[in-house]
């Protein structure tokens, strides 16, 4: 999805990659206070948005991956960034 000028809760719904996130994201929108909400749908905003950013470079990991069977040389010893990646989603829904 490209990036939009006016999101949407539908169109920030259809642009995250997972139903997890999708899930999570109709739970943030129910459970927040009407208040808060302009916020935590901004973080969701710039999250989609960072994942656009990034889908080119992980589509061509994916592909260098399938016909290789491993990752590119320059990202063999690259650190585990799993953690982190939880952490800042955590942190952009506001969560603890």
């Amino acid at each position: 999805m490209a990036s939009q000028d006016k999101w949407t809760v539908d169109g920030i719904h259809h642009a995250l990659p997972h139903s997890r996130l999708r899930q999570q994201l109709l739970s943030d929108v129910n459970l927040t206070p009407i208040d808060d909400l302009p916020a935590r749908l901004q973080g969701w905003t710039d999250a989609v948005r960072t994942l656009e950013a990034a889908r080119p470079g992980i589509e061509a990991v994916r592909a260098y991956v399938k016909k290789h069977g491993q990752l590119p040389p320059d990202l063999q010893d690259a650190p585990d960034m799993t953690d982190a990646i939880v952490d800042d989603g955590r942190g952009r829904r506001g969560a603890a």
